[in-house]
Order: structure tokens, then C-alpha cells, then sequence
């Protein structure tokens, strides 16, 4: 997520106050990943809310008082539960306590914090590289099939189908995290295609532990050893530790081409063999 102005600083401390709220183990990090994620559909739904909340004309109390009045215990008799815990209310009440450039900006801070709660818990099953893993074959496959791709971005399908679909051909085959992850991911897209969503969940993962994610194409499978030649190369090269997501092409001839973020390190035969055509055409 990029942001700009008051937005960055309220970002950074919200992120803060996630991470030492979810160092108590006895936080629920996926109920709160479910809740910031309801919250943040509710903004999106309710856009006079969304910036009502945002308003820098309103004291912060004032719009921690009303999100309060929305999501946390009604009082009375028969008085219905809150909407969303404790934790989640703190998160919330932080939030709108604090300036915001664009009132939007708002709400992707929220969906930052949920997905960042669902890799929370993944960390804390020690599984954050299984589902950064899955996430990437689950993105590999939906580029490669223009049928399922479709299929779940056609917008005549309810989400209840598509949520459906995800599970039957991830239940028992996915980390439960990977699988609630994609789940919404697809069924509250928020604008963006479902490969553009896995990259940035790629890069949040990653930013967990410091480190950066390449994305690696060769001919054939490497080998561990090359694996951990490569990934000790990227990590000198960048200064920081390199998650390698990895495919297989064997269009590239033999091998590899590196992606880190808007970087490509290319070093395919395919590409040697155009660099070279090319001379011979000049």
C-alpha cells in the first residue's frame, strides 16, 4: 500500500499497534483478521461513513465516539452484542482518531491490517512460508487458466459460488490460512484483478520478516543447492534477506530470469540467443 502525507504516518502507527496487540498470544489474530476485513467492507458499502470518519474538520474523539456507537456493546435492555471485539475496536477507534489524506486511504489501511493479522497467524504456526508459497502457485495457476480466471472474476456469479468454488479446489489441499486468504481475496476484490492482489499479499508477507521477494523463472527445477546459492547471491546483492517464489518455464531455454519488484535480472539462454539476433540484424 502506498500512501502519501498525514495517511503514511497514520499507516505506520496503526501498523505499530497491530503488531504489539498481536504480540499477546492470547489475541485471536484470525477473528481479528475476519472483523477488520467486515469493517472494512462496511466502508467501502458506506461511503458518507467512510469519510464522516476521515473528516479532519471532526475531532478525533468525536469519530472514536461514533465507531464506537457502531461496532462495539449497545447499551439497554436486550441490548444486541458488539459487532466486533475489543481488539478490534481499539484498532478501529486508532485509526479514526488519526488524519487521513484521502478518505479511501482509510480503508485500505484496514484491509492492510487484516491480511496482516491472517499472516500474523500463519507466523505463528510457523506456516508464513507455506502460505506465501501456496499464494504464489495459487496466482500461477489462475494466470495460466483463462477458465478459472473467469470463472472467478465473472461478476454475474455470487460470491457465495465463488467462495464455494475456492474451497472445493483448495479445502484439505491449502493451509487454512492460505484458503480464507484467497476466499477474500476474490470475493472483495476491491478494484483490483486477483494476480495484482496475491503480489501485494506476496510483499506483505515478506515485509513480515524484513525481507524481499524474487520471483525466479528457469528452464527446469532448481536444485536446494542452487536455491541457496541464488538466495545468498539476491540477499548480498540487496542487503536483505530474498524470498525466492519460484516457476518453471521451459520456453526460457535454459537459464533463469529474476524479478525483484520492478527489477528484472535476466540471464536466460532465450534472451542471449535475441540479444544476439538482434546484432546480427543491426
Amino acid at each position: 500500500m502506498t500512501v502519501h502525507g498525514a495517511s503514511r504516518e497514520a499507516l505506520a502507527a496503526a501498523r505499530e499497534q497491530l503488531d504489539a496487540l498481536t504480540d499477546n498470544t492470547s489475541v485471536d489474530a484470525a477473528k481479528l483478521a475476519d472483523e477488520l476485513a467486515a469493517v472494512t467492507a462496511l466502508l467501502d458499502r458506506e461511503g458518507s461513513l467512510r469519510r464522516h470518519l476521515t473528516d479532519p474538520a471532526q475531532p478525533g474523539e468525536a469519530k472514536a465516539g461514533l465507531a464506537q456507537q457502531l461496532l462495539g456493546p449497545q447499551v439497554g435492555v436486550g441490548a444486541s452484542p458488539p459487532k466486533v471485539g475489543e481488539e478490534t475496536l481499539d484498532l478501529v477507534s486508532g485509526l479514526v482518531r488519526s488524519r487521513w489524506s484521502r478518505s479511501r486511504d482509510l480503508t485500505d489501511a484496514l484491509e492492510e491490517l487484516s491480511y496482516s493479522a491472517d499472516l500474523i497467524d500463519a507466523q505463528r504456526a510457523n506456516a508464513l512460508d507455506e502460505v506465501e508459497d501456496e499464494l504464489f502457485r495459487f496466482g500461477r495457476i489462475v494466470t495460466g487458466s483463462s477458465e478459472l480466471r473467469a470463472a472467478l472474476s465473472d461478476k454475474a456469479a455470487s460470491n457465495q459460488a465463488k467462495a464455494e468454488l475456492l474451497r472445493s479446489l483448495l479445502g484439505g489441499r491449502a493451509n487454512p490460512v492460505t484458503e480464507r486468504i484467497v476466499v477474500r481475496l476474490v470475493t472483495h476484490p476491491r478494484g483490483r484483478s486477483l494476480e495484482t492482489g496475491i503480489d501485494a499479499l506476496s510483499k506483505l508477507a515478506a515485509a513480515r520478516r524484513n525481507r524481499m521477494v524474487a520471483v525466479v523463472v528457469s528452464a527446469v527445477p532448481l536444485s536446494d543447492q542452487q536455491k541457496e546459492r541464488l538466495g545468498a547471491a539476491l540477499a548480498k546483492l540487496y542487503g536483505r534477506q530474498v524470498h525466492l517464489n519460484l516457476d518453471v518455464d521451459p520456453t526460457v531455454l535454459g537459464g533463469i530470469t529474476v524479478r525483484v519488484g520492478d527489477e528484472v535480472i535476466n540471464g536466460t539462454i532465450a534472451d542471449r540467443l535475441d540479444e544476439a539476433a538482434r546484432r546480427m540484424a543491426g
